[in-house]
């Protein structure tokens, strides 16, 4: 960026602060269309902010404030964001892909084809965020906070989500296949035609959580809580569930066919006769199935 152009943005960047002072001095500030590539605008103030189409590659704008700016179409790969307040931000096709998102606040933002493709966004939240047909593919994405979020189509293959949580979340027809998932929570959230295909889940919790027709195949388990969660048409099938629990959980038709429930703790057999079970299936006692009314075969060794 010319020293010109950068002069004329922190021009425009003082005439937003007055207007942010009062909106009868001033001028909200408009970049969109703008390049700005690798320009430094660290702790800026641009609350409300237009940046509709802009280009920002490689731009610092960490600890900035964002709350309220139009980001339709905007370019930020690879920017730096850490720490940035980006509450109700519009984000309509924005692409973060590769950018630097550790710690910023996300919280209320809506949009729609949003790409976080391999950004890194540890700590981050996404607090009753909604957001349609946005992946977060191979994404950094531990200890995320999605709390009360909305997610549709929304793409999380190979992405780290390790203690990331999903808590009273809405997440519907969306892909965490591949994920590294371990320890995070679903807690009290709404899963609807999701596909966890060979995701590590070892130690997440869904307690309370309705999942509806997803798809847990080959996925690793182990240690999960599944407690008063609502499980309907579920696919389990060859998945490893040892030590995990199901206590009050309804398992309507969840299949369970070659997976493994050894050590599963909890399970009655009303909920492995509502369930399928065949002779691939390890049942909790060890044994394979199917499971058999009056076996003990739900009762795990030791």
């Amino acid at each position: 960026m010319s020293v010109s152009a950068e002069t004329s943005v922190k021009a425009m960047l003082r005439a937003h602060l007055e207007w942010l002072g009062n909106p009868r001095e001033g001028r909200r500030a408009d970049l969109s269309g703008m390049t700005l590539n690798e320009c430094n605008l660290a702790r800026s103030d641009l609350r409300k902010a237009i940046l509709k189409g802009a280009t920002l590659l490689d731009t610092n704008l960490s600890e900035s404030d964002l709350s309220g700016v139009k980001l339709d179409g905007a370019d930020l790969q690879r920017a730096n964001l850490a720490g940035c307040d980006l509450t109700g931000a519009d984000m309509n096709s924005t692409s973060f892909a590769g950018a630097w998102l550790a710690g910023a606040n996300l919280s209320e933002v809506k949009g729609a084809n949003t790409v976080f493709r391999l950004a890194q966004m540890s700590g981050a939240r996404l607090m009753d965020a909604a957001l349609n047909q946005s992946t977060f593919q191979g994404a950094v994405l531990d200890g995320l906070l999605l709390h009360q979020a909305r997610l549709y189509e929304a793409d999380f293959q190979e992405a780290k989500l390790e203690r990331a949580q999903f808590y009273h979340a809405r997440v519907q027809h969306s892909k965490f296949g591949n994920a590294a998932a371990e320890q995070a929570s679903f807690q009290g959230s709404k899963i609807d035609h999701c596909n966890f295909v060979g995701a590590t889940l070892d130690g997440a919790k869904f307690v309370r959580a309705e999942v509806t027709q997803g798809i847990f195949r080959n996925a690793s388990m182990r240690n999960c809580d599944f407690r008063e969660s609502r499980i309907r048409g579920g696919d389990f099938s060859h998945a490893v569930l040892s030590g995990s629990r199901f206590g009050g959980a309804q398992l309507l038709m969840t299949d369970f066919r070659g997976a493994d429930l050894e050590g599963a703790r909890e399970l009655t057999p009303e909920q492995l006769q509502q369930a399928i079970t065949d002779r691939t299936t390890v049942l909790p006692n060890g044994s394979r199935g199917p499971y058999m009314r009056y076996s003990g075969a739900e009762k795990p060794v030791g």
